[in-house]
């Protein structure tokens, strides 16, 4: 599906204008938004924008890193949506020319939606300059606005976990700390990107009107600063639970084999008196000592008891 949005050059917003009826002298600017487009519609990036082959390839090869590649009439930028609470990246591309924006993407996407509704509103109003780049900025926006909302549920189940850290057992905690941290980890490879991606544009000449809204595009930047340090915060913190449970459960296995060693060495001279008057030799005297039966077992008794005596003196049960 492709939907345009033109602005006209007293600012007035025209809609749904079919591609190839969209003469671009007839507007001050135009957005023609591909939503999992068929091979037909995808085929008018080449015959009717003349998008460089290699960019259409990387449009339609889902997902690849977030760049920049500037051209001398248009720059494009692959830009990451998350989904599905920040467990997958999808993919969003642009294409910002002098007169027109371009974004290709395989889903629908409420942040495009957001970002063409508020260019709609925008230009409604003959104050509210609208371009291009100001839709980019738009887009570039409502995508990192909804990273938030993955980082601070991540932060909250780590708080959750930590609660929990002694009421379930040490392998269901290290498994949702091992599942934390993978996802912490996808998310790093979305937003780290995506950083990098602002510091460009930011810093560079190649994007018409980008001085103009540098200032937006900083403030963009800077959110993207605050996730970075927020996912390596909590990258951290799941790295100090996961040591703590591991510490925590080695601690708990050293018990039980202290415990373990304990029952067997006290039963080691038990067993050794059983073996030797457990063997058939005739010439045995003990074995016909009227006491002799209460005096072993009184001697196994002693044993044992002076062996768990020792044991505690020297702190084993502590």
């Amino acid at each position: 599906m492709i939907r345009t949005l033109a602005v006209t050059h007293d600012h007035q917003v025209v809609l749904d204008i079919p591609l190839t009826k969209l003469d671009p002298a007839d507007f001050r600017w135009f957005w023609a938004d591909f939503t999992a487009p068929n091979a037909k519609e995808t085929e008018l990036l080449d015959t009717y924008f003349h998008f460089h082959p290699l960019e259409i390839e990387d449009c339609l090869n889902d997902v690849q890193r977030p760049k920049m590649d500037p051209h001398e009439k248009y720059v494009f930028l692959i830009t990451h949506a998350l989904e599905k609470g920040g467990k997958e990246a999808g993919e969003v591309d642009l294409f910002i020319g002098q007169s027109f924006f371009v974004t290709f993407h395989f889903k629908q996407m409420k942040e495009v939606d957001e970002a063409w509704d508020r260019i709609v509103s925008r230009s409604q109003d003959a104050h509210k300059k609208t371009s291009p780049v100001t839709a980019a900025y738009l887009l570039m926006d409502a995508l990192v606005d909804e990273y938030f909302p993955c980082v601070f549920g991540i932060e909250d189940e780590l708080a959750d976990l930590e609660e929990k850290g002694r009421s379930e057992s040490v392998e269901k905690l290290l498994a949702q700390v091992f599942d934390l941290r993978s996802r912490l980890l996808r998310l790093h490879h979305t937003v780290v990107p995506m950083r990098d991606l602002l510091y460009r544009i930011i810093n560079s000449h190649h994007v018409d009107d980008a001085n103009e809204y540098r200032v937006y595009f900083t403030d963009v930047y800077d959110h993207l600063l605050k996730l970075s340090e927020m996912l390596e915060s909590n990258r951290e913190m799941t790295a100090d639970l996961r040591d703590s449970y591991i510490s925590l459960n080695s601690n708990r296995m050293n018990g039980i084999m202290k415990t373990l060693t304990v029952i067997t060495t006290v039963f080691m001279p038990l067993t050794l008196i059983a073996g030797i008057y457990g063997m058939n030799f005739e010439n045995m005297p003990e074995l016909h000592w009227k006491y002799g039966y209460f005096i072993i077992l009184g001697l196994m008794v002693f044993l044992g008891g002076a062996m768990i005596g020792w044991f505690w003196r020297r702190g084993w049960f502590k």
